[in-house]
């Protein structure tokens, strides 16, 4: 090809490049830093003493501490509860792995307010399964949930699949080999364990941890749902709370609050990739034999004790939310002459709420889904190919917004498009101001596993296409895409469900006619509903399991890696 070719080819990637990372970072970046100048700044001036006075208030530094308190030992049990799984599963000969797998992950695709929701229909003096089995508490006896030991517990449970998910794939990683050396070396049992598989997955399970910290920091369906009860303030409920008041500097304050939770994720990302940077043991070499520990006559009691987790976890809360759902009101015995649909056919086919809901959430899901893809197969390859300074710093600070709890991310969004530049426009209170805050939520999440596919391809494929005059678009449709589509179909995945779902972000952007599922579910709650939430949770629980199913059911059909939870 000559050189005429290659300069003009080069100039079409490098506008085209420019062009998509202008948009990603207006998507990305340009909120956060919005965030950044409203907190500093007071009417225009440069300031920090609205930023000082509100960090010095009681309210914000005791809600400080419950969120460390609430996200490190919620971190704990999830660490607890994942690595114990992981190992398990990912190291021994235990039967049903496929099985247990896909139950792990049904938690972190059931959104934080069903989790909380569940939780407190098995237990306290209204339980109606406690009440059904005889064994309630007394009535006037409190709500044990409605604690901080209560948040504690159903964060560790909310987030032990990233811990699991993270630390299996290192474990995974491990190859038979490594471990039959170790014992020709003289290594038995926990030594085995301690000295040779632990130093390799050190660095999954700090970075794991590391995320599921920084992710429980952010939650708000379930401090909100326990915590505002009981009067126990985490920074984000503290957030949602003094925007709901509202007032003449509501903005501003919550600005500070919000880039206060901001520096501490930002910590806990900063740790995460300390811990990567650190790892000084490398695998080389095939994985094709992965470890397989034989458990011998541990292995049913071992199954027996994991079940037992899963249905206590899972099934237990599920039961507790369906039972209630079928009684005339909260609290009344279940019984053959007490069961009643009334709660599902209200909340399904009389409440126009729900239908809008269910339209909204498919809807942001899918369009974030599809516009995620569009957006990040082309920019992970350009990126990779021309490695420029503003590629660099974005590719530093894209995980931000994610790590970033979804109120700051909404509060950021507000102030970014409460008034569009140059227009008296807005797009508070629409739809659209959710979708926007979705696509920069969730961008990371579709972005890595493309980018992590394409620095395992082969270049020379692509310059092999280029030097016969394969124009730019037509290598990524031909050579790109198909390369790197596994990679995006499991980003789109996750995004899907997770965006199906979520509550943290619209719980500040919506308005009349924009709720989506998880704002319904916490405003019927909210207002004593609880019959009408827990027939509509059930329903959603449903609609993912399903949605899980169907998509494990043609995984077969699927190339490798396009279904998350088997990768």
């Amino acid at each position: 090809m000559s050189a005429v070719q290659q300069t003009g080819g080069s100039r079409t990637e490098a506008r085209l490049l420019s062009a998509i990372l202008i948009v990603a970072i207006c998507l990305t970046l340009a909120p956060v830093l919005r965030l950044f100048v409203e907190g500093v700044t007071d009417q225009g001036s440069p300031s920090l003493t609205l930023m000082r006075d509100v960090l010095a208030q009681p309210s914000t530094l005791s809600a400080l501490k419950h969120s460390l308190v609430t996200a490190g030992f919620g971190t704990l049990v999830s660490l607890v509860l994942g690595a114990a799984f992981a190992f398990l599963v990912a190291l021994t000969d235990l039967r049903a792995k496929a099985a247990l797998v896909f139950c792990l992950m049904i938690p972190m695709m059931i959104p934080p307010q069903i989790t909380a929701l569940s939780w407190t229909q098995i237990m306290g003096p209204s339980s109606v399964l406690l009440k059904t089995l005889g064994i309630a508490p007394p009535l006037g006896a409190p709500q044990p949930l409605y604690s901080p030991e209560g948040i504690i517990l159903l964060l560790g449970i909310q987030h032990m699949s990233i811990i699991f998910l993270t630390l299996r794939a290192g474990l995974r990683s491990i190859p038979q080999d490594v471990v039959e050396a170790a014992r020709i070396s003289g290594a038995r049992g926990l030594r085995t364990w301690w000295q040779v598989v632990m130093p390799l997955t050190l660095p999954s399970l700090a970075a794991g941890t590391a995320i599921t910290f920084v992710t429980a920091l952010g939650n708000f369906g379930i401090p909100a749902m326990l915590g505002i009860p009981a009067g126990y303030a985490t920074l984000p409920t503290l957030v949602y709370q003094k925007l709901a008041g509202m007032g003449t500097t509501v903005l501003a304050e919550v600005s500070v609050l919000a880039m206060l939770i901001g520096a501490v994720a930002v910590a806990g990302i900063l740790l995460q990739r300390l811990c990567q940077s650190r790892q000084r043991l490398h695998l080389v070499g095939s994985t094709s034999r992965p470890l397989a520990l034989p458990l011998g006559a541990a292995r049913l009691p071992v199954e027996i004790l994991l079940w037992a987790v899963v249905f206590v976890i899972l099934v237990l809360p599920m039961f507790g939310l369906l039972a209630t759902s079928l009684v005339p009101a909260y609290g009344v015995t279940l019984r053959f002459d007490t069961v009643t649909l009334a709660s599902w056919y209200e909340v399904l086919f009389r409440q126009p709420v729900t239908s809008r809901a269910f339209a909204n959430s498919f809807g942001l899901a899918a369009g974030a889904s599809a516009v995620l893809a569009a957006i990040c197969l082309p920019l992970a390859w350009l990126m990779e190919r021309r490695k420029t300074r503003l590629a660099r710093l974005f590719d530093s600070l894209l995980d931000l917004p994610y790590a970033l709890p979804g109120v700051v991310l909404s509060i950021a969004m507000i102030l970014l498009l409460i008034k569009l530049p140059f227009t008296e426009a807005t797009l508070y209170g629409t739809i659209w101001i959710i979708f926007l805050a979705y696509l920069a939520r969730f961008f990371a999440v579709m972005f890595r596993p493309v980018q992590a596919s394409l620095k395992q391809f082969d270049p020379a494929m692509d310059e092999a296409a280029q030097s016969v005059g394969a124009s730019l678009y037509r290598r990524l449709r031909d050579v790109i895409f198909p390369l790197s589509a596994p990679a995006a179909a499991a980003g789109a995945i996750l995004v899907f469900l997770t965006a199906f779902n979520e509550l943290t972000v619209s719980a500040l952007l919506w308005s009349s006619g924009t709720e989506t599922l998880g704002v319904v579910i916490f405003n019927l709650d909210d207002s004593g509903e609880t019959g009408m939430a827990s027939a509509l949770a059930m329903t959603i629980v449903f609609v993912v399991i399903v949605l899980m199913a169907l998509i494990q059911l043609f995984s077969r059909r699927f190339p490798k890696g396009v279904v998350p939870w088997q990768t």
